[in-house]
């Protein structure tokens, strides 16, 4: 059967950042994202200044509240904890925090925001600053910036330094745009680690996968073998503080019944 992914980019506590703004609004999104095939996923608030209302430090109990409540509505969707920590604040917040908002807490994985705006000259030497803070890093959403989607090589040497590429899902779905280019370069560079919803509500990027999986199944068929691997295989490991599993030989085959399966 379909499903079984494990999202770890996700805005699903209530009432703390940009987010759902109340517990049924997030109960919401669980369903969503339960009925989508999701098992797992990582509630990922921004831990910027910006959001004071995400505090590392209440994070687990947030997600443990959540957790209760999904029990008790019958919803068969876990959540983990985690953050979606600006640049900045990876660098200066200190280590007990950060390692709080880490990904499954598990005092390693950093998820780190791609800023939208103008990239500084000095990002990359910023990334390695926040990786010698002894961080393994996920740089969110890289096709979002423009810097990155107009060299493309940059983000690439990124890579090459050992930071995890974290793609989002609805970039990948069909239809053009800017995103969507850029999220078909970095796929077909074989150079994409994880594939995420960043989903913020029910409605409006909700935490659905399948979406962005058949497109980008369509938009490079010869990736096809590495959505399950993005969606499932890496995101475990990572969690669980391991190192990834092998990336998938191109033109493998996807496993059988990949887009019959995310069709239904």
């Amino acid at each position: 059967m379909s499903g079984g992914w494990i999202d770890l980019h996700s805005h699903i506590l209530p009432g703390i950042d940009d987010g759902p703004r109340t517990l049924e609004d997030a109960l919401a999104m669980a369903s969503v994202a339960s009925r989508a095939g999701t098992r797992v996923i990582a509630a990922t608030p921004h831990v910027r200044d910006d959001h004071p209302e995400v505090v590392p430090g209440e994070i687990l109990g947030r997600v443990a509240a959540l957790n209760a409540e999904l029990v008790d509505r019958g919803i068969g969707l876990e959540v983990v904890p985690g953050g979606e920590v600006g640049i900045v604040d990876a660098l200066e917040r200190p280590q007990e925090d950060l390692r709080l908002v880490t990904l499954g807490a598990n005092g390693q994985d950093l998820l780190v925001e791609t800023p939208h705006g103008p990239l500084p000259a000095s990002f990359e030497r910023l990334l390695a600053a926040v990786q010698a803070r002894g961080f393994r890093v996920i740089l969110a959403h890289p096709e979002h910036n423009p810097d990155f989607q107009r060299d493309p090589a940059r983000l690439a040497a990124i890579a090459d330094t050992g930071i995890l590429l974290q793609l989002t899902a609805s970039s990948l779905a069909r239809g053009r745009s800017p995103w969507q280019r850029a999220a078909v370069h970095v796929l077909r560079g074989g150079i994409a680690h994880v594939l995420a919803s960043d989903a913020h509500s029910a409605g409006w990027r909700p935490p659905v996968l399948a979406d962005g999986m058949e497109g980008a199944a369509h938009a490079v068929p010869e990736a096809a073998g590495e959505l399950e691997w993005m969606a499932r295989d890496v995101p475990a490991a990572i969690l669980a503080g391991l190192a990834l599993p092998p990336r998938p030989p191109r033109g493998e085959a996807p496993r059988r019944g990949l887009l019959s399966r995310l069709r239904g």
